[in-house]
């Protein structure tokens, strides 16, 4: 695997978007709304991560983060089952927010399922604190969803 670059979401993106979606969630996005966030929603913000495997470009992982005047929702974030534990959801939340700062967000949220302990984890260390939570949330299994918030958002604390 070569480096790995992170940058803007495009459409040409969308089929491999979401097939790592299909594959880390239970009840992923259509396609379409991959569609919608690139093309049409002027409030998102679609990154993925992308390198060189066997000689081909494949993107790696993906995140859609939301910009709501000075707050900033990371509405999905997943990492191709192949190349988890490398840091690389880390990496696109750092270059997402980090990029949302200079749009004028100045919060972070995010809802995770009360089981994701590895996400809990991943967060906890980028600075959200869990805020609250959404008892049955899922529609799945009825899980719970933990809200956790990154109150003061700042370029300097950001690090992977």
């Amino acid at each position: 695997m070569s480096e790995i670059t992170i940058r803007r979401m495009q459409l040409k993106d969308v089929p491999a978007v979401h097939e790592i979606d299909t594959l880390s969630f239970s009840l992923p996005w259509p396609e379409r709304s991959f569609h919608f966030e690139v093309t049409e929603n002027a409030a998102s913000r679609g990154w993925v991560a992308e390198a060189q495997v066997n000689g081909k470009n494949q993107i790696l992982g993906m995140l859609v983060l939301w910009i709501v005047v000075d707050e900033a929702h990371i509405a999905t974030l997943a990492v191709h089952p192949d190349f988890r534990r490398n840091g690389i959801g880390s990496r696109i939340i750092v270059e997402a927010l980090t990029t949302a700062f200079a749009e004028g967000a100045r919060r972070a949220f995010l809802e995770v399922r009360a089981g994701n302990t590895a996400a809990h984890a991943m967060y906890h260390k980028l600075g959200f604190e869990v805020t609250g939570r959404r008892s049955r949330y899922y529609k799945d299994n009825f899980e719970d969803a933990i809200l956790m918030t990154l109150e003061d958002l700042k370029v300097d604390k950001l690090t992977c």
